[in-house]
């Protein structure tokens, strides 16, 4: 079976990769000349890399380490000491940590919020671990019921101090959606909660030892090549074609970089799109169906993506670092933790400006200084004095709509990949499935994706 797909980003990939398995000839139509959707990356001048985002891999993303292993490129995740790390709010450039020892889950993870004594106190620690004894007995049904209330709300609910949230989970929800917790779906932080102290490794980081597009896309797309598939980029889809009886015709694929316009035919269609873009392309027939309705209640969240180098090391840190910053989410030298950006000499600091709705409209220069102001407090050592470190360049990534914006009521909004239209799909984070707006939910979107178009496609006996 022939399989159009729009959207080169990780979620259309791997619905592409698992089509092949299946025995079907996908073929991938992307607007932009590079691969990976959200975790796009490209190159200046200097042949330094600037990513989409700054993108983490969880030991608790089964489907993501899967398809590491499927394509063998294991040893590109490069995994840190089993730790998260906040910088301290009232002694400025130093740490505290969290670090989880080698202990079977949930014992790890009790472990490691005992042992930090910097930022919850001991009757903090046994309220919010009482309070989340329901989401560890009752599971994703009690987190996927908590959906109706804000993270600030359910820390209300069950009497735990709202400092928690000033010293941990204002960092953690800006790092999980960039948003802050008033406004998080509660859902969202007790799902990452949950798989992080019900496995051992859920909450172990590692960082890709390079660009995305080329060190995780570019193997999916040989992948689906060899056997027999298709990834066009410069491809961006314009229209979807309806038949007389509601279903796809075809895609109308633009011609942009000297590539004629395309009426694309296939057996199946797949729109692997964010949902915003979606959204705009959806055909006038569709949208008064309920399925199609509820979409407009997703809605991309603003994301600015910082990349600074340095004249000098700033930190020897090879980690992830929580800001707890009122502008910045999480950041990371990289030129400590991703093999490929690595300096001995020289810092590139990757960072994630959160929440960035103030901010998606302001300059690059106003971005850059109110970053480099917050970076006098994160690193005050290397921002005073005579010598001070220089910043040698900076580039700034803007994405208007981003992952959809998590807040309460979101979870009955989101999709199944099977559409209400015989065949047409859909795959993309947005779509339900138990990881969230996250590389595990695209990846696992595309799966689940490819299983539904491969289920309906195979003949009924009779």
């Amino acid at each position: 079976m022939r399989v159009a797909i729009a959207g080169a980003g990780l979620a259309g990939l791997s619905c592409a990769k698992y089509l092949c398995d299946a025995g079907h000839t996908p073929v991938i139509y992307e607007a932009r000349d590079v691969l990976g959707g959200k975790v796009a990356a490209w190159q200046d001048e200097d042949g330094d890399w600037y990513e989409t985002g700054l993108h983490i891999f969880f030991g608790a993303y089964p489907n993501m380490l899967q398809l590491f292993g499927e394509l063998g490129i294991e040893d590109r995740l490069q995994w840190k000491d089993h730790a998260m790390i906040f910088n301290q709010k009232d002694d400025p450039g130093t740490y505290s940590r969290f670090d989880f020892p080698d202990l079977p889950a949930p014992l790890n993870g009790v472990a490691a919020i005992l042992g930090n004594n910097d930022m919850l106190t001991w009757p903090e620690k046994i309220q919010f671990g009482l309070g989340l004894v329901p989401a560890m007995l009752r599971g994703q049904d009690y987190v996927e019921s908590c959906d109706q209330y804000s993270w600030t709300e359910w820390l209300r609910l069950h009497n735990i101090p709202e400092r928690v949230n000033d010293e941990v989970f204002i960092a953690m929800s800006k790092a999980l959606n960039f948003i802050n917790p008033d406004e998080i779906s509660s859902t969202v932080l007790l799902t990452a909660l949950n798989r992080f102290l019900q496995e051992k490794n859920g909450s172990k980081m590692a960082f890709l030892d390079g660009n995305p597009p080329q060190r995780l896309c570019e193997p999916i797309v040989a992948s689906i090549r060899e056997r027999g598939g298709e990834v066009h980029l410069n491809r961006p889809l314009r229209q979807i074609q309806l038949a007389a009886d509601g279903s796809v015709a075809s895609f109308r694929i633009g011609g942009v970089k000297g590539n004629e316009h395309l009426e694309v035919e296939a057996d199946a269609f797949v729109s692997a799109l964010p949902v915003d873009p979606l959204k705009l392309l959806l055909p006038e027939p569709w949208k008064q169906m309920p399925y199609f309705q509820k979409l407009e209640g997703l809605k991309g969240v603003p994301v600015i993506n910082i990349h600074l180098w340095f004249d000098r090391k700033l930190t020897a840190i090879d980690h992830l670092l929580f800001s707890r910053s009122e502008l910045l989410s999480v950041y990371a030298d990289m030129s400590n933790t991703c093999r490929e950006y690595a300096d001995p000499h020289r810092s590139m600091l990757e960072l994630v400006f959160a929440p960035a709705a103030a901010w998606i409209g302001r300059s690059d220069a106003d971005i850059v200084a109110a970053t480099m102001a917050e970076l006098q407090r994160l690193f005050p050592v290397h921002f005073s004095g005579d010598d001070q470190a220089q910043l040698r360049k900076a580039r700034v990534v803007k994405t208007p709509q981003s992952v959809y914006k998590s807040v309460p009521g979101c979870q009955q909004l989101r999709p199944s990949q099977d559409a209400p239209i015989a065949n047409f799909f859909l795959a993309g984070d947005f779509t339900m499935q138990r990881y969230l707006a996250s590389m595990e939910g695209a990846v696992l979107s595309g799966k689940l994706c490819a299983e539904v178009v491969s289920r309906q496609s195979a003949p009924v006996l009779v």
